[in-house]
């Protein structure tokens, strides 16, 4: 028998809910299945979220029709479609290489040399630059997956995050949960090069601080998980450390996760090829060239003078 307290919330649900052959009337399938589209703020919701929510409904709808609750499938006669919103990254949040070091080594001075919350987590954000890693990847990267030579690249296995859900949503009851990689099925792995710059960080990183007990590079005062408010304040002290007052006041950089955007439009720009951009980001290369395909800052100054010079010539 179930606890009270969860037989006292489905007796609220029962009361709550309104009657499933309701579903049958249009009207009210219409709004349920426009309501998919929506945010709890009310604003349009991502197109992966809407697709999620929806495939959730179908999955519920069908089990209702084999149990008996339903006759037919109500979804059928409704003509709905997701709504578009805007997939690309905002090109001023894309810092160059030269702004991305300066802010890694602000990082340094963040919270005082004592406690060293800014320097323990350089390689951290280093990992988010140079390695194109997501926050929650680079939370979970661990001594044993890693290849870190003297000289030359290394590679790091990912096969692990440690997304910040909360305890109320959590499996464990702790603020993290581990999962596998995004998009991708329980157990794949994905290998990611590392530059010869980053290793040298990891490395240092190592050296003056160790590891968790569980082998992981990067973690708090108390070999705990370093978690996003602890990382998103490192980062803001930093911002203000590293850049002039009106580029700090803009949207460059202004969360950890930028860092990814500003890796992968450097690989870009650089000339890797997209698939290549695409196998060590883990994404499609279809979310590469619409999301990320974006010039560093300050870039476009640069592609203007090669123009000008270009047509100079013809004068």
């Amino acid at each position: 028998m179930a606890p009270a307290d969860v037989r006292l919330a489905l007796r609220w649900v029962e009361r709550a809910s309104r009657p499933l052959v309701d579903l049958m009337d249009p009207v009210v399938m219409r709004a349920v299945m426009q309501a998919l589209q929506l945010k709890q703020d009310g604003t349009i919701a991502a197109a992966e979220t809407q697709r999620h929510k929806r495939m959730t409904l179908v999955n519920a709808v069908r089990y209702a029709i084999e149990q008996g609750g339903l006759r037919t499938d109500p979804m059928a006669p409704i003509n709905w479609r997701i709504t578009k919103t805007v997939k690309q990254v905002d090109p001023r949040v894309v810092a160059n290489p030269t702004q991305a070091r300066s802010l890694l080594c602000a990082l340094s001075y963040a919270g005082g040399y004592r406690r060293a919350r800014g320097r323990r987590l350089v390689g951290l954000f280093a990992g988010m630059y140079y390695a194109g890693l997501r926050p929650a990847e680079a939370v979970a990267v661990s001594l044993p997956d890693c290849v870190l030579p003297t000289e030359g690249w290394g590679r790091a296995i990912l096969h692990v995050t440690l997304p910040q859900a909360g305890k109320k949503w959590t499996d464990t009851g702790r603020l993290h949960d581990e999962r596998g990689l995004k998009s991708r099925p329980p157990g794949d792995t994905r290998p990611v090069p590392l530059p010869p710059e980053l290793v040298t960080l990891w490395r240092e990183s190592i050296q003056t601080f160790g590891t968790a007990e569980d082998g992981r590079l990067f973690f708090n005062e108390h070999g705990g998980i370093v978690g996003s408010s602890t990382y998103y304040g490192v980062w803001h002290e930093a911002r203000d450390l590293a850049l002039p007052p009106d580029v700090a006041d803009s949207p460059l950089a202004a969360r950890p996760y930028d860092l990814r955007h500003s890796a992968l439009s450097t690989w870009l720009n650089a000339g890797v090829d997209p698939t290549e951009v695409a196998e060590r980001a883990g994404n499609s290369v279809e979310v590469l060239m619409t999301r990320y395909a974006k010039c560093l800052y300050g870039r476009q100054a640069v592609a203007n003078q090669r123009i000008e010079a270009l047509l100079n010539e013809y004068r």
